[in-house]
């Protein structure tokens, strides 16, 4: 697919959005909005890449799968290593912010965050504040989205 400038304004504007929301939710209310913007971009453009292979018969299952590891994996498994390693050093060890870590930092390496999220506290209590990588919800609702839609489309 070619540069879309315009697809890059709107994920500046949806990266704003949620920017503003967690500084001060008082200041953009609906700013959380922007993460359904993502996803929102996200489907277009996957959808796009999906259907273009599949029409001219080149798509492969596993091309797809390496494409979208080595865009995501390095930078996300970056930041889950850096947030447990300053976790070590800033958090109890044995309390229930250092073991939250560590089961939040296991559900976010299984692509599983917002299950995590769902099944505990949730994303937007106060508790959820201490844990750096809460916010990896919306990358495992990406790669599930990932996973499952290739398939689909494959097997039709």
């Amino acid at each position: 697919m070619t540069y879309r400038p315009d697809i890059d304004g709107l994920r500046a504007i949806a990266v704003l959005a949620v920017i503003l929301f967690h500084l001060n939710s008082s200041w953009l209310p609906g700013g959380f909005l922007g993460v359904d913007i993502f996803f929102v971009i996200s489907g277009y453009l996957i959808g796009g890449i999906l259907y273009r292979e599949l029409s001219t018969n080149t798509f492969s299952l596993k091309r797809f799968y390496l494409r979208r590891m080595r865009r995501i994996l390095p930078a996300f498994f970056a930041v889950v290593i850096i947030s447990v390693l300053v976790g070590m050093f800033l958090i109890i060890p044995g309390s229930n912010e250092s073991i939250a870590l560590k089961r939040t930092a296991l559900a976010s390496v299984f692509f599983a965050g917002n299950l995590f999220c769902a099944l505990n506290a949730g994303y937007f209590t106060a508790y959820a504040e201490m844990q750096p990588l809460n916010h990896l919800w919306s990358l495992a609702v990406e790669e599930q989205f990932y996973l499952i839609y290739p398939l689909i489309l494959w097997a039709l």
